[in-house]
């Protein structure tokens, strides 16, 4: 549940419609989706073995901290506190915060009210510590796939007529291989270009963009670690098993945005899932789809907060962060303060950036943490050979070819991030760069000992 919680947000929702409008075919759409399935499974399989080599709390954190140096593990949670996780919530809230007034019949009312009133709610219920949390959790995720299996079934089953939907008229199911100019935001020609090559390539990264956005959150169940029973047992199955049923319903949703509105369709509207579920389902579609993206950023929402905190509670208590969010709450043992302190700079963003300009902000710092993590069991493998390890032990399959992909990919997608948004890049970067004086700060102040409660 937390593996597909934290995936199935607002992405899969919204961003088909940027990934249409960066590549220029149903096939490579569709090829885009695959893809990102692919990285994202590379990667959940890379996380396996590492979630079982060190099960403790914080993921990133604790991997990079363990296999290159303490900076590098801080900065990631100086990147999640500041960019990654609350970029998220408050990209997410927003959405939230729309579909329910739509749903209500208020569209159109100012949003950020209620996406500021429900970043406070889902924080107040994990400070009650980690079971309310997880029930909500799982009840929203079993709503959200069976709404979302609702969607393809209608979709597949619905007739097109011949000219309409994915293949449109005189268009294959992989098109002419046209990309998208990011740059200008029109449809090139890759075949008919001096540089058609060098313009797919970027194409495809941008485009990477938003469907890895969509694909991100299966690293959360490597937060929790030590809160999960039989790591060594459970992280692997959740995380394959998890990405596995995101990547066919990614897929399949996908196949029916582009088999009821067609790739110019798609392409053309802010709101793929809305106008998909009116087409298969009727004025009814309408509000189903908002009904069901509610429910949807309201379980992501509510998962960003049970796992990622725990980040900021491990760095805490190593003595990098300050020493207050190590703390417990003495009744909840929820780490109460780290969730404050999260909600309050998701508030801030929630005022700051739109949802688009969001996606890339949040993309390319995570992406630069994914590459890392990825790298680090290549150094686990030299600490801790395989021969040295239990019998049974959970090892990456296709070692070292499937974390050695996963790494190129996130550089590739980094690389990608900056050509499609150099300017947040940079902002990106510098605000990353303050992470090392307050690093060398609290490190100073309080050493390597952990902090108790």
């Amino acid at each position: 549940m937390v593996v597909v919680g934290g995936i199935i947000g607002a992405g899969i929702f919204i961003n088909p419609y940027i990934v249409a409008q960066r590549l220029d075919s149903p096939g490579w759409v569709l090829a885009a989706w695959i893809v990102g399935g692919l990285v994202a499974m590379a990667g959940a399989l890379t996380f396996a073995e590492l979630g079982v080599v060190h099960p403790k709390a914080g993921g990133h954190y604790a991997y990079l901290r363990e296999a290159f140096h303490p900076l590098l593990g801080f900065l990631y949670g100086w990147a999640l506190l500041f960019m990654i996780e609350t970029g998220a919530i408050a990209a997410v809230s927003i959405t939230f915060a729309e579909y329910t007034l739509r749903l209500i019949g208020r569209e159109g009312v100012n949003a950020l009210p209620l996406a500021v009133a429900a970043i406070v709610v889902v924080g107040g219920i994990n400070a009650l510590g980690i079971k309310p949390g997880s029930r909500v959790l799982n009840i929203l995720v079993v709503l959200k796939v069976l709404a979302l299996a609702l969607l393809i079934g209608f979709g597949l089953l619905m007739p097109v007529g011949p000219g309409d939907g994915l293949l449109g008229p005189g268009d294959g199911l992989l098109g002419a291989g046209g990309v998208v100019d990011t740059a200008a935001g029109t449809a090139m020609d890759g075949a008919s270009t001096g540089g058609g090559f060098h313009l797919a390539i970027f194409a495809m990264g941008a485009a990477l963009v938003p469907v890895m956005f969509s694909f991100g959150g299966w690293q959360n169940v490597n937060y929790v670690a030590e809160e999960v029973k039989k790591p060594k047992r459970n992280l692997p199955r959740s995380l394959v098993l998890g990405t596995a049923v995101v990547v066919v319903v990614y897929v399949l949703v996908n196949w029916v945005y582009l088999r009821t509105l067609g790739h110019g369709g798609l392409a053309g509207t802010l709101t793929p899932a809305a106008d998909a579920a009116r087409v298969t389902m009727g004025q009814v579609g309408d509000k189903f789809l908002a009904l069901t993206i509610s429910v949807s950023t309201f379980g992501f929402l509510n998962l960003t907060m049970l796992a990622p905190t725990r980040v900021y509670y491990a760095m805490a208590r190593d003595g990098v962060f300050l020493s207050s969010v190590s703390r417990l709450h003495p009744r909840f043992r929820s780490p109460t303060r780290a969730i404050f302190l999260q909600t309050g700079l998701a508030l801030v963003l929630v005022f700051w950036k739109d949802y688009a300009q969001l996606v890339d902000y949040v993309v390319f710092a995570d992406w630069i943490f994914f590459g890392l993590a990825g790298a680090s069991l290549f150094v686990f493998r030299k600490r801790i050979p395989v021969t040295a390890r239990p019998e049974g032990t959970f090892r990456t399959p296709g070692y070292p070819i499937v974390p050695g992909l996963f790494t190129v990919v996130a550089v590739y997608i980094v690389v990608s991030s900056v050509v499609t948004d150099f300017r947040g890049s940079i902002l990106g970067i510098l605000l990353l760069g303050t992470g090392v004086p307050a690093f060398l700060f609290w490190n100073s102040r309080y050493g390597s000992s952990s902090v108790d409660g």
